[in-house]
C-alpha cells in the first residue's frame, strides 16, 4: 500500500490530522493496535480550548460538540472553605467547552468513511523504517499477514507506550520527567454534576476535582498515594471523601450514585525531544505527557496537529519545507509553556509526601493571593483557556 502520510494511532490526534489531510487533498492512512469498541470506550479528559473547538468546526465535525458540549466561562478553586471563582471568559474573552474526549473520538471516526480516511483496526507488530530517508515505510501484521505502507511522511500519535517515539536513536533524543508521587481515584457516575463549573480543591487530605460530561453524568477524582487499590474504595467510601474535600460550600450539592466506571491513574510529566526526525513527526502523548490537573492533554495534543497539519499541508501543496523544519520548535514552545502551568497547579492543588508545615502554608498564602489579586486570576485564566498558537 502507498500513502502520502501515515498515521500511527487512532487516537485524537491521529484521527484530527487523517482529517485535516484529506479535506486538503492529501492521502493519509491512519492504522491503530486496538479494535475500534476498544478506543471509542476509553475514558478520558472533556474540557477542550478553542484551538480543538476550532479544529472540529474546520473540520465540520462539530454538529454534537455544539448540541450536546457546555460552554464553561469559569472555574472553580477550593480551600476546604471556599470556592475561588476565576471568570475565564471575563478575563480572556473565552470559553472553554465541556465535551468528553470519547465523544470526539467517535465523532472523528464515525465520519472518517465518507470523508476517504482510512482506518486499519487490530494491526500488531508495527515498524517503522529509514525514517531517516525521503522514502520510510511501517510494516505491521494484521489478520495475521504481514503488511507494509510505503510514505512520504511518517506521524507518530500512538502515545507514551507507541513505537514512533522509540524509533528515534537515543543518540538524538533527550528525554525530560517528573513521576508524582500520588495518583487520582476517578468515578464516573450518571448524577447531575455538584457546580456548574470544574472545581479543583486543595484540603489538607489531599487534591479533589469535581468534573462533568453532561448535565447528567459526573466525573469526580480524589489525591490517593500509589500503594491505594480500588477494592479499598468502596462507592460510599469515595462520595465521603469528596465531600470532605471540597468543602462544606460544595458538599450539599453533591449527588451519589453507583460507579460506572473507577480507576487509579499515575500522574506524570514528560516531554521528548525533538519531536521530528528525518520523515518522522511526534504528536500528542507520544512526545509529552501533562498531568491532568490542567486539562492540556487533548488539547496540546490538537495544537501539536494544528502545527503539523499545515506544516504538511504547505510541503504537499508548495514543496515548502520552512514548516515542517521549524515544527519541533515551534510545538514545544507551546508543550513548555504548558507543562509549566500543569505542573504550578498540581504543586499548588496537591499534598506531596515530602511536604511539611512551611510547604502548607505556602499553598494556603498562594490561594489567598489569587482570591484577592485579578492579575493572579487573569494568568490563571490565559493558560486555562489555552496560550494562543
Amino acid at each position: 500500500m502507498n500513502t502520502q502520510v501515515v498515521i500511527i494511532g487512532a487516537g485524537p490526534s491521529g484521527l484530527m490530522l487523517g482529517h485535516l489531510l484529506r479535506q486538503s487533498g492529501i492521502d493519509a492512512v491512519i492504522i491503530e493496535r486496538q479494535t475500534r469498541e476498544h478506543v471509542e470506550g476509553r475514558i478520558r479528559a472533556g474540557v477542550l480550548e478553542d484551538t480543538t473547538t476550532n479544529i472540529l468546526d474546520q473540520l465540520g465535525i462539530n454538529t454534537r460538540l455544539h448540541a450536546e458540549g457546555l460552554p464553561h466561562g469559569g472555574v472553580c478553586l477550593a480551600d476546604g472553605e471556599r470556592l475561588i471563582h476565576i471568570d475565564i471568559k471575563k478575563l480572556t474573552g473565552k470559553p472553554v467547552m465541556v465535551y468528553g474526549q470519547t465523544e470526539v473520538t467517535k465523532d472523528l471516526i464515525d465520519a472518517a468513511p465518507e470523508r476517504g480516511l482510512e482506518i486499519l483496526w487490530e494491526v500488531e507488530q508495527v515498524n517503522l523504517q529509514d525514517v531517516e530517508s525521503d522514502a520510510p515505510y511501517v510494516s505491521f501484521t494484521r489478520d495475521g499477514n504481514e503488511e507494509r505502507i510505503d510514505a512520504r511522511f511518517i506521524a507518530g500519535c500512538d502515545g507514551y507506550h507507541g513505537p514512533s517515539r522509540k524509533a528515534i536513536p537515543a543518540s538524538v533524543g533527550r528525554e525530560f520527567e517528573r513521576v508524582y508521587p500520588f495518583g487520582w481515584l476517578g468515578i464516573l457516575s450518571d448524577v447531575p454534576p455538584c457546580h456548574e463549573e470544574l472545581i479543583y480543591a486543595n484540603h489538607e487530605r489531599g487534591f479533589a476535582l469535581a468534573s462533568m460530561r453532561s448535565l447528567t453524568r459526573s466525573r469526580y477524582y480524589i489525591q490517593v498515594s500509589l500503594d491505594e487499590k480500588i477494592e479499598d474504595w468502596p462507592d460510599d467510601r469515595l462520595w465521603d471523601e469528596l465531600e470532605i474535600r471540597l468543602g462544606p460550600a460544595v458538599a450539599p450539592h453533591i449527588q451519589r450514585g453507583p460507579a460506572l466506571e473507577k480507576s487509579i491513574a499515575p500522574l506524570r510529566s514528560y516531554v521528548f525531544e525533538p519531536m521530528r526526525h528525518g520523515s518522522l513527526f511526534l504528536a500528542g502523548d507520544s512526545a509529552h505527557i501533562v498531568p491532568p490537573t490542567g486539562a492540556k492533554g487533548l488539547n496540546l495534543a490538537a495544537s501539536d496537529v494544528a502545527y503539523l497539519s499545515e506544516a504538511l499541508i504547505a510541503w504537499f501543496k508548495s514543496q515548502d519545507e520552512a514548516g515542517i523544519n521549524g515544527y519541533s520548535e515551534k510545538a514545544l514552545a507551546r508543550v513548555w509553556k504548558s507543562e509549566r502551568f500543569s505542573w504550578q497547579l498540581t504543586k499548588l492543588m496537591h499534598r506531596f509526601p515530602e511536604d511539611g508545615p512551611f510547604e502548607r502554608r505556602m499553598q494556603v498564602a498562594e490561594l489567598e493571593y489569587i482570591a484577592s489579586s485579578e492579575a493572579a486570576q487573569t494568568s490563571i485564566a490565559e493558560n486555562y483557556v489555552g496560550l494562543p498558537l
